[in-house]
């Protein structure tokens, strides 16, 4: 490109201000008024850029440091800087890296507003990150129509990244991991949202790198000269044409629905959008993929028996407004019928903002967790396969976790009391067996505790839904709901195991007696009828010839317990 050559002569013109005092300097062109698509750029009486062009930069180069000098903005083929369409002497810092970028008019007729054309500088610029797994990005508003804005990041959850950026502002240098990220464009007040666009760092290939984004165009084209529209775009170190991040589309957000509720009254129900049957006949313990729903307006959801023909007279009504582009989990929870439920939690639909479709890593499962059993306490969720330990804590009715974001592997987790002592129950978690590996799902609690105080209603336990929809997958049970034990001392060894397993526990008095060995998966693949056992400890030597390398869960039931330990095969 015809910017490259130019400055490389560029920099040996400069050599003649100083041999010793320089600056490093890189300059954006960002005005979008068509008089000034093309211009020539002179410093003194030096042509610096032929012909620069509208949305592109020169690398970083040497400049004078500790003299004044002039820079001049005139049209193309210019021959001298005389009669500049603007100018503007600085005096550059030894040793300091810096930005400049050309924006605003130099033509006042039919621009609305008119914002006079100037540089914007911005010192202790950058020409690398500071480290070498992330991109550090400068952001200016240069879009001469559009109001002060916060940058929001909606992909991965980041939040507000950029807060209140008026017109030819710096932000400052944002040290971002180099992942891909989605940015939204919003108001002052950060509720309506502009405009929104990917920002792929990492499959950009932007490790280690410094780079500017820029606000580009206008807002209102038909106002300004039918001039270039808004956009996002980037100034990499090394110059060129700035690269357009890609506009999304904000009229649309992607949706999942998940029928979580136990109320008999609503085992089966129809899912209105305004007046368009959005479910027909929704089963309970099944979701909808992820699916297209109306952004940026409000919408009235309204839940109704089967069968309906309009969504009058709803069993449940409830209004929303999506944000364009994002991605969310709706759970309907709770009860409708108040008469034989204990507690009686009124039917709701919960809704998590930020979720996922895949998982950020391929090699990772991303888990979102939601608390929807209506009698169940405040848990913890402990992992007790692997050793994770205490994954979800203190999670409550009606809340979700966020999202983990887990090696995918098979897992064991406990059910727990708030204080994280007491187990209420013992679930397989097994994500490598049922390969969802970069896969993003969530896990709802669903189901009462005590069916008895609930109209008999369905009992409880931990389901998977995936990204995909259908019917929810329920984990294997480990240990049942609300056990006491009557055997201690449990304990099995070695540890793997290869041909023979020990297993050794106490009975606190005579008892019929089992063992099983059950896989994650939740199939029982050993077992043995011990009978009548008496009190006091117990011993027992076990072949695993016949079983596969892996882990294992190993239970020992009695009349009226049961204890389960996980054990490693490896031979």
């Amino acid at each position: 490109m015809k910017i490259y050559t130019l400055v490389l002569s560029s920099i040996m013109l400069l050599a003649q201000f100083s041999a010793f005092s320089q600056a490093r300097v890189q300059v954006v062109h960002n005005s979008a008024d068509a008089a000034a698509a093309v211009v020539d750029v002179w410093l003194d009486n030096t042509l610096l850029i032929d012909d620069f062009e509208f949305r592109t930069a020169t690398p970083f180069i040497d400049a004078p440091a500790g003299v004044e000098f002039t820079i001049a903005i005139l049209p193309p083929n210019s021959t001298s800087p005389d009669n500049p369409i603007w100018s503007k002497s600085y005096t550059l810092e030894n040793n300091e890296t810096y930005l400049l970028v050309a924006s605003g008019l130099v033509v006042e007729e039919n621009y609305d507003p008119f914002v006079p054309f100037d540089i914007s500088v911005f010192a202790q610029g950058r020409e690398s990150a500071t480290v070498s797994t992330n991109t550090d990005v400068l952001v200016y508003h240069g879009s001469t129509d559009a109001p002060v804005v916060d940058v929001v990041e909606v992909g991965v959850g980041a939040g507000t990244i950029v807060d209140n950026l008026g017109y030819a502002a710096f932000a400052g240098y944002l040290e971002l991991p180099t992942l891909d990220f989605s940015l939204q464009i919003r108001n002052e007040a950060g509720t309506d949202v502009v405009a929104q666009y990917d920002a792929p760092l990492a499959t950009l290939g932007l490790d280690g790198e410094a780079i500017s984004v820029i606000a580009s165009g206008f807002l209102n084209p038909a106002n300004n000269n039918d001039g270039p529209a808004f956009g996002l775009f980037v100034a990499l170190s090394t110059g060129g044409d700035l690269v357009a991040l890609p506009q999304v589309d904000i009229t649309t957000a992607r949706v999942q629905v998940i029928h979580n509720s136990a109320d008999l009254a609503a085992i089966e129900v129809d899912v209105w959008l305004n007046d368009a049957l959005l479910i027909d006949n929704f089963g309970f313990r099944t979701a909808t993929p992820f699916i297209d729903a109306p952004a940026g307006e409000e919408f009235t959801i309204a839940i109704l028996p089967p069968n309906s023909t309009s969504p009058e007279n709803p069993i449940w009504s409830n209004t929303y407004t999506l944000e364009g582009n994002g991605k969310y989990t709706l759970v309907a929870n709770g009860l409708v019928v108040e008469a034989n439920y204990d507690p009686f939690v009124p039917f709701d639909i919960y809704v998590y903002p930020m979720s996922r479709e895949i998982a950020t890593s391929n090699t990772n499962t991303d888990l979102l967790v939601f608390h929807g059993s209506t009698d169940a306490p405040v848990v913890d969720v402990v992992e007790v396969g692997v050793g994770a330990g205490t994954i979800v804590d203190n999670l409550a009715y009606s809340e979700f976790s966020g999202y983990l974001e887990l090696p995918t592997e098979d897992y064991v987790i406990d059910i727990r009391d708030e204080s994280g002592t007491v187990t209420v129950a013992t679930y397989s978690a097994p994500l490598q067996t049922l390969g969802l590996d970069g896969a993003s799902a969530s896990v709802i609690a669903s189901g009462f505790l005590n069916p008895e105080n609930n109209s008999n209603g369905p009992s409880f336990g931990l389901f998977v839904v995936l990204a995909g929809g259908g019917d929810m997958i329920p984990l294997p049970v480990v240990t049942s709901v609300n056990e006491s034990s009557s055997i201690n001392d449990f304990n099995v060894y070695p540890v793997p195991a290869r041909d023979v397993i020990n297993v050794n526990y106490n009975l606190e008095s005579a008892t019929n007696t089992s063992i099983e060995i059950i896989n994650l998966l939740g199939k029982v693949v050993y077992r043995e009828e011990m009978g009548h056992v008496n009190s006091g400890n117990q011993n027992k030597s076990i072949s695993i010839s016949d079983l596969a390398d892996g882990i294992y869960l190993m239970r020992v039931n009695s009349a009226n317990s049961s204890l389960t330990t996980k054990i490693k095969i490896a031979k």
